[in-house]
């Protein structure tokens, strides 16, 4: 069982920047694929970005070029940051991690979600 705590949400101003970070428990976070995903009111939840377990990336094409996904093994911390914030960034943001190492999509388990709000 993995257990995740999402943090770095808030109030930002459009052009602005924002690092979320995901803590995992459980001792073999390193084999573990990790992402993010957001959800909007109304909208389905979707991928934001994503790393494998060997450090293979992939984003969402709304958000390429200005979010950045990372992790570090040794802190059992996934990281996104996210630059250049537009008002359509705005959503509860959710961290997840998946068994599969490989997973471009990983959804096993989920952290409770933090919220991003970009608004002037």
């Amino acid at each position: 069982q993995v257990q995740l705590v999402e943090s770095g949400g808030g109030l930002v101003q459009p052009g602005g920047s924002l690092r979320l970070s995901c803590a995992a428990s459980g001792s073999i976070f390193n084999r573990y694929a990790m992402g993010w995903y957001r959800q909007a009111p109304g909208r389905q939840r979707e991928l934001v970005a994503a790393v494998t377990s060997g450090g293979f990336t992939n984003y969402a094409d709304s958000v390429k070029g200005r979010f950045t996904i990372s992790r570090d093994n040794a802190k059992k911390t996934m990281y996104l940051q996210m630059n250049s914030l537009k008002p359509e960034d705005t959503a509860v943001y959710y961290c997840s991690a998946d068994r599969f190492g490989s997973s471009r999509y990983p959804d096993d388990y989920w952290g409770q979600g933090t919220q991003v709000t970009v608004s002037s």
